[in-house]
């Protein structure tokens, strides 16, 4: 059954709202609309934003967007690549939870999380995820890996799954239904994806996979449609019903999610896990209620993140 627009995101937006704002490190802001991103978010009580990059760029695009950063802080970083530095930096200082991509290439904020001698990284592949709202689909869908990891093995396809499950969890999410995709829905020695769904099924079984549930190779339409499921025969707790679904490769979840995008109206919330906090990653083409829902999304992991250091000690 299809819902209004916006519905899911509207809801995870609501949820957030009953949790302390999250420090956040936002990474060169220096257009208008990524420093509406962050400010729109604060004043929604989201995320408590410092600004890190070039002030005078800052203000620029402030007065530009007719935007008040009189209750923000800002950090000095003279460029793009110096603030991701500096992000990190504030980061591992204990001052943030969380960093969102300003007026930078990916790439750059990227490089400093990864870096291993000054970045965040941890024992977990890092990898993103889109959390999708699509109208004609009854629950919001999260895609990976869409923009990181080109042609994962199969090790780091157990990381971006593991990664997939803690957001659905962190979204409330307490089993999410996992649908490992690839072209067929029966393992075909010579579809190497098939294959590699196969393995990572048996992982889970081995609980080398842990919080979901896996099922495949799934088609596509195997695993978002019910009755395609049934027209095949395909007995699957996941199939028709899926939480996640777990591309093959980058240009496959990309092509997925864009196309949901642009051809069923769906907002795409972005955002990285597997680093040491969550990282928001927004587009110029994002709508505002995508960016407040990418937003929503870091600070709810956060808090996720939080609890279970909390019940760890």
């Amino acid at each position: 059954m299809s819902r209004t627009p916006h519905e899911k995101y509207d809801e995870l937006i609501a949820r957030v709202k009953e949790l302390p704002p999250t420090p956040t490190a936002v990474v060169h802001p220096c257009d208008p609309s990524s420093l509406a991103g962050a400010l729109d978010a604060a004043h929604l009580g989201i995320i408590e934003p410092i600004l890190v990059g070039p002030p005078a760029k800052i203000m620029a695009a402030a007065k530009e967007g007719g935007l008040d950063l009189s209750a923000y802080e800002v950090v000095e970083a003279p460029h793009s690549h110096a603030a991701a530095e500096r992000a990190v930096e504030i980061v591992r200082e204990g001052r943030a939870e969380a960093l969102m991509k300003g007026s930078l290439h990916t790439d750059e904020l990227m490089g400093a999380v990864v870096d291993r001698a000054t970045g965040l990284r941890t024992e977990r592949r890092v990898s993103h995820c889109f959390a999708l709202d699509v109208p004609s689909y009854p629950k919001a869908l999260i895609i990976t890996d869409a923009a990181i990891n080109i042609a994962p093995t199969l090790a780091e396809k157990a990381d971006i799954v593991q990664n997939a499950i803690h957001l659905g969890h962190a979204v409330g999410i307490d089993e999410p239904k996992v649908a490992i995709l690839s072209a067929v829905e029966t393992i075909h020695p010579t579809i190497p994806s098939t294959v590699e769904a196969a393995a990572l099924c048996k992982m889970a079984d081995r609980d080398q996979i842990l919080g979901g549930v896996l099922d495949g190779p799934l088609a596509l339409d195997n695993a978002i449609n019910l009755e395609a499921a049934r027209i095949k025969h395909i007995k699957s707790p996941v199939a028709g019903e899926a939480d996640i679904l777990v591309a093959p490769d980058l240009e496959a979840g990309n092509m997925l999610a864009k196309s949901l995008s642009f051809l069923a109206h769906a907002d795409a919330a972005g955002i990285v896990l597997g680093a040491r906090v969550p990282i928001a990653l927004t587009s110029r083409a994002d709508t505002v209620q995508a960016r407040l829902a990418s937003t929503a999304l870091v600070s709810l992991f956060a808090n996720y993140l939080r609890s279970r250091t909390a019940k760890a000690i």
